[in-house]
């Protein structure tokens, strides 16, 4: 036990029939986001527009077993858990390539959100209603024994209405009782916890202990830029950020918050895993806030910045010569079918509206 692929064997794909996505009846339109570990398409699956996530193979078997392995275990968690603050899950296939299919949030990404609301920033009370959502999104995940690890503003969706968050993205999450051999320095370095990283350098691979508070530390800094909308620990690169915090015991400053509110703040990300509330106590303290002060005033939602772009597809849309296309090749945009595609697989479904 304890090993990158100690949840779900990649061998195997036990997933519940209902889980099982027919790749015939899939359709791809255009790309809307792009990670470290495939693309995302906006798409169809059985009349409904869906967010199809295309994981990326690797390239040595190495890296292809690892993939296959992360894959697996995202697939199986997203199965198990549900909740109206996860990204709802409607499938998945394995064959003929790795593809995860959930429900498509038109809302954007928080991060694009922010970033474009600057220099202005969100009232309290959405702040704080955002938070309560990724709160109760986590409280789920850890009451199933999951770890997220990648708690950030570019893993948390809105609705089109931009009145709610919902968490997404489960390639680094993990059972809890496989973390006491979990890979160290996981997830994106701003938003890591400082147990993440060792006093010395570990050895590409090494192991060490770390729990559930790791998402308690990673809340506490989206919640910081929830409030300030800014980038945290402004100046420093990612890895300078997380020397300062793993080392130095260094946070952004929570000196121009109100008491209540910077102890929600500071307590969620304190050195000590152990002293950190766990996510019921989390929303209790929120919850608490938000009774204590409601001077803020009616919630008020900002303007909506991002207006759908689903109800017609560009003809150009990648389709199966993406997906089936040799790797290095530009096939972002194909003129033409691959005539050896399987009938119906991956195919731009404008064709068959």
């Amino acid at each position: 036990m304890g090993s990158e692929n100690a949840f779900f064997s990649a061998s195997e794909f036990n997933l519940e029939a209902k889980w099982i996505i027919d790749p015939k009846l899939l359709f791809v339109g255009p790309k809307i986001g792009e990670g470290a570990h495939g693309k995302v398409y906006e798409g169809k699956y059985k009349n409904k527009i869906v967010a199809i996530k295309i994981v990326n193979k690797g390239d040595t078997p190495e890296e292809i077993a690892k993939i296959e392995g992360r894959f697996v275990r995202e697939v199986a968690m997203l199965s198990k858990v549900q909740h109206k603050n996860l990204v709802k899950f409607i499938g998945a296939c394995k064959e003929p390539v790795m593809v995860i299919v959930t429900e498509l949030l038109t809302g954007g990404t928080l991060r694009k959100y922010l970033v474009n609301m600057r220099p202005n920033g969100l009232e309290t009370r959405v702040a704080i209603g955002f938070a309560l959502d990724i709160a109760r999104a986590m409280e789920c995940l850890h009451s199933h024994g999951i770890i997220h690890r990648d708690l950030k503003p570019e893993n948390l969706l809105l609705t089109s209405d931009h009145k709610s968050v919902k968490l997404a993205d489960f390639g680094l999450a993990r059972e809890e009782s496989l973390t006491e051999m979990m890979t160290a320095e996981t997830g994106t370095y701003r938003w890591m916890a400082p147990e993440l990283y060792s006093t010395v350098t570990l050895r590409h691979g090494e192991k060490k202990h770390y729990n559930h508070k790791v998402d308690a530390y990673s809340f506490a800094i989206v919640l910081w830029e929830l409030i300030h909308n800014k980038l945290p620990f402004e100046g420093m690169s990612n890895l300078q950020a997380a020397y300062a915090a793993a080392f130095k015991n260094v946070r952004p400053s929570a000196d121009d918050l109100p008491e209540d509110l910077a102890l929600i703040v500071t307590s969620c990300w304190k050195e000590d895993p152990n002293a950190r509330p766990n996510f019921t106590q989390i929303i209790q303290m929120l919850l608490h806030y938000l009774s204590n002060n409601t001077q803020m005033g009616p919630t008020s939602i900002p303007p909506r910045i991002f207006t759908s772009q689903n109800t017609i597809f560009s003809p150009e849309s990648p389709g199966t010569s993406t997906l089936m296309g040799e790797r290095g090749e530009s096939v972002e945009t194909p003129k033409t079918p691959v005539g050896n595609s399987p009938r119906g697989l991956f195919s731009c479904f404008y064709q068959c509206c």
